[in-house]
This record gives structure tokens, C-alpha cells and sequence, in this order.
């Protein structure tokens, strides 16, 4: 049951069993050191008046003076020190009665076996245990407690003197000093007890946590798991520095993976799509000459020149279209100018107006810088009608290009809507669009450039807009 507890309260629940299990030895032990205490102080008042009176016991038996040591016992009882219900034994060496401050329950010469139980056992004792120093004497069954102590005259033992002292007039004194303990541990467990539960849950808080950051893992992905977690040189801190590292490594290993297979499938996509386009180019070349040849050699007639015409047009757009597969690596052209950017500006303000699209140009370039204009232009124009045609009439595109540092920012916005992550993890691949008006190749087209350019391109959904976003570094594209 215990096992299968979350930390969250297991570790509280330990810390306060083990508060309250301490605290319970521990008034154990006070307890069992009052009862000793107790016992010791009786033992000592017992061997304090055994010393007192020894000397005067000692006379009373050499001289045989029974009376003496009543009168020493009876004044030894008087002074009782709050213990009223001792009793005060003087035997002889034989173990029987020669005085006692209770003559009537201990006899002249009586024997000590004859009086009751207790004193039979207490004889049988004498008979097998034999000291010169003083002893405690208890057995469960005794009503008192007996404090054993020979009567010594110069080392030699004339007789035996018995204090004895009822049970009873420990319990008030022990029940006292309980209560004080009880109370004293009571009050000190009102302290701990919330303490231990509060420490044991702080202590556990970041082991629920990890556990918790831990169950999320293979669940989402890696750059989405934020977790605030301890981190130190403690085993738990290091646990936290070894979960961000794994995290971290977990996200950039998922980054590589999808770039890798982004770069495998387009690359797949372009050998395919430049060798469909060669194989077209060969019999398209052909064909166009024909074409030009019977225009000029020809008869001619009305539906013959509205034929040739239709075929013309039809051919000049299948080239169009399979040059647009044919994107090679050469950096070529002069190096962009502001005016540039603005031609750009001026090149889609007539589809813009067609749709009634409103755009917003903020061309922030004021100087010539070292990139090539041509692959800069054609990415301006693609991103650009791109927004437009995805567009609906009457909405809004915006297009924003700045010079940051050794870097060309290029941002094309518009106010079409949020896009599936699906659809933008393969928004640069060929052929894959709904937009009725194009093609499908701009976009990869576009792509294709940036990455000739050792540049980036990224695109995302930000409060109902379409953000495309290109960085081309300048020095490096020099």
C-alpha cells in the first residue's frame, strides 16, 4: 500500500511516523529513567538512614538492648520524609526478628518466613545472596520494595537492617512526571508534526514534478515540455540538470531527424521533377520549332493562325512551368538596390488591384547591398503574389523588407487565415497546394533559392495572419 503512494504524501506521512515513533521512545525511556530515578532516590534515603543509625544499632546489639533499637527505629520512622508507609526491619544474623518499628506484624525472635509470603521470599533470598553492601531487593509479587543493609562494625556484619517501601507511594510521584512528559512531548509534537509534514512535502515536490515532466515525455514533443525544475549538486538537482540536457538533446535530435528528412524528400522531389523537366524540354523545343516554322513557311488561313496561335500559347506555358523545376545553384545578377525591391512593388500592384487586395510596402532598404538581385527579386515576387493570390477580395498583404546587422529580413504577411500545422510542415514541397490559381511550384521554387543563398525560411500562424519569414545573410551570399 505504501509503496504504490505518490511521494506527494509519502514522504510527508514518513516524516511524521517518524516524529511521533521518536517521540514515543523517547518518553519510553523517560518514563522507564523516572521509575529509575525514583527507585534510586529510595535507595538512597534508605542508605542515608541506615548510616545514621548504624552506630547506635551497632551498640544496641552488643549490648543486647532490644529497646535501644526499637527507640532508633521508631525515631528513624518518624522521620518520614513524606514517605509515610515505610517499614524498618533490624534482624540478627540468623535472619530473625530483633527489632522493628511495627512490633506487632514482626515479633521479637520471630522468623521472617512466618510472618507472610512475602517475607518467606524475602528470607529465601538472605539464604542464597549475601553482602556487605547495601542492595535493592523487588519481586512482582511484593507489595513493597526492600533496601537491603548489613549493620557493619569494623568490617564485620553484626546483623541486617530492612527499609521497606510500598509500591504505592511511587505512582502519584511517577504519574506527575508522565504527565509533565506527555504534555512537554505533546507540545513539542504540535510543532514538529506540522513541520515534518511540511519539510517532507517540500522534499518531495521535485520528485513529483520530474515524475510529472518525465510521464510527458514520448507523449509530446520535446520543444513543448517546459519544465521549472530544481537543479543543484544534490542527487535530485542533478536529476533536473539531467532532464533538461535529455530534454534538450531529445528536441534537437527530433529538429535534425525532420530536417533530414525534409532535405531527403525534397531533394527526391527535385531529382525527379529536373529529370521530368529535361525529358519534357527535348520534344517542347521541337515542337515550338515546328510551330514557328509553319508560321512563317506555312499557309496561312483564319483557323490555321487561330490553331497555331492556341498551340503556341499552350507550348510557351508547359516551359514556363517545367523551367520552373529547373532551379540551379548559380548566384548570378548585380547586387540588389533599393530600386530593385521597388520594382517588385510595382510588378504585383495590378493583380493587387484586380482582387482589390490592399497592400502595405515598407521597403526600409536605402543603400545597395552585396546579394544577388535576381534569386532576391524572384523570392520577393514568389512570397508576394503568393500572399495575394491566397488572399480573399478585399483583404489586406503586407510586406516588410528591412536590413538587420550582416542579415536581409524579408516578411510577407497576410490576413488569410489560420493554416493547419500539417499543411505548413509541407508548404514547401512541389505540387502540394489548394490554391486553384497556381501551380504549386512557387513556393518550392522559393525555397530552393533561399537554400542557394545559405539562407532560412520559415513560415507560421500568428493571430489570423500568414507569416512567411526569410533570412539571407549578406557576407556569406557576397
Amino acid at each position: 500500500m505504501l509503496g504504490q503512494m505518490s511521494y506527494r504524501y509519502k514522504v510527508p506521512l514518513v516524516m511524521v511516523f517518524t516524529i511521533i515513533f521518536t517521540g514515543l521512545i523517547v518518553t519510553v525511556i523517560m518514563t522507564w529513567r523516572t521509575v529509575e530515578d525514583l527507585r534510586d532516590e529510595l535507595f538512597h534515603n534508605a542508605i542515608k538512614v541506615g548510616t545514621v543509625i548504624n552506630d547506635t544499632l551497632v551498640s544496641a546489639l552488643k549490648q543486647d538492648n532490644v529497646w535501644l533499637a526499637y527507640q532508633t527505629l521508631e525515631n528513624a520512622s518518624a522521620q518520614n520524609d513524606g514517605l509515610d508507609e515505610r517499614v524498618f526491619i533490624m534482624l540478627t544474623n540468623d535472619y530473625t526478628v530483633y527489632a522493628s518499628d511495627h512490633p506487632k506484624l514482626f515479633p521479637l525472635n520471630s522468623e521472617l518466613r512466618s510472618v507472610n509470603a512475602e517475607m518467606a521470599r524475602l528470607e529465601a533470598h538472605f539464604l542464597k545472596f549475601n553482602s556487605l553492601e547495601p542492595y535493592t531487593y523487588e519481586h512482582p509479587s511484593n507489595l513493597r520494595i526492600y533496601i537491603v543493609s548489613p549493620i557493619i562494625d569494623d568490617g564485620v556484619a553484626l546483623g541486617t537492617l530492612i527499609v521497606g517501601y510500598s509500591r504505592s507511594i511511587l505512582l502519584p510521584r511517577f504519574y506527575a512526571i508522565v504527565k509533565r512528559v506527555i504534555f512537554a512531548l505533546l507540545a513539542v509534537m504540535l510543532i514538529l508534526v506540522p513541520l515534518g509534514a511540511y519539510m517532507g512535502k517540500r522534499m518531495a515536490k521535485p520528485l513529483t514534478k520530474l515524475a510529472h515532466c518525465l510521464s510527458r515525455v514520448g507523449k509530446e514533443p520535446p520543444g513543448k515540455i517546459s519544465c521549472s525544475l530544481h537543479e543543484g549538486d544534490d542527487e535530485v538537482g542533478q536529476l533536473g540538470v539531467n532532464f533538461r540536457n535529455m530534454i534538450k538533446e531529445l528536441a534537437e535530435k527530433e529538429s535534425l531527424e525532420k530536417k533530414m528528412v525534409e532535405s531527403e524528400r525534397l531533394a527526391a522531389v527535385g531529382r525527379l521533377a529536373a529529370g521530368v523537366a529535361h525529358e519534357i524540354n527535348n520534344p517542347l523545343g521541337g515542337m515550338l520549332n515546328s510551330i514557328n516554322t509553319f508560321k512563317h513557311h506555312g499557309s496561312s488561313n483564319d483557323i490555321s493562325d487561330s490553331t497555331m496561335s492556341l498551340l503556341e500559347r499552350g507550348l510557351c506555358q508547359i516551359r514556363e512551368t517545367v523551367s520552373a523545376l529547373l532551379v540551379e545553384a548559380r548566384v548570378e545578377g548585380h547586387p540588389l538596390t533599393p530600386q530593385d525591391v521597388d520594382d517588385i512593388y510595382t510588378l504585383i500592384q495590378s493583380d493587387a488591384r484586380l482582387r482589390t487586395i490592399n497592400i502595405e510596402w515598407q521597403n526600409n532598404l536605402h543603400e545597395t547591398v552585396a546579394i544577388p538581385s535576381t534569386q532576391t527579386r524572384q523570392i520577393l515576387i514568389n512570397l508576394s503574389m503568393n500572399a495575394v493570390q491566397a488572399s480573399e477580395e478585399g483583404g489586406s498583404v503586407w510586406c516588410y523588407i528591412n536590413r538587420e546587422q550582416n542579415d536581409l529580413r524579408i516578411n510577407i504577411e497576410n490576413d488569410s487565415g489560420h493554416i493547419d500545422e500539417n499543411r505548413i510542415s509541407n508548404m514547401f514541397e512541389p505540387l502540394v497546394h489548394d490554391n486553384p490559381n497556381g501551380h504549386g511550384l512557387g513556393l518550392w521554387v522559393t525555397y530552393q533559392l533561399v537554400r542557394q543563398l545559405n539562407g532560412e525560411i520559415d513560415v507560421k500562424n500568428d493571430t489570423g495572419r500568414t507569416i512567411f519569414s526569410v533570412s539571407l545573410p549578406l557576407e556569406r551570399a557576397a
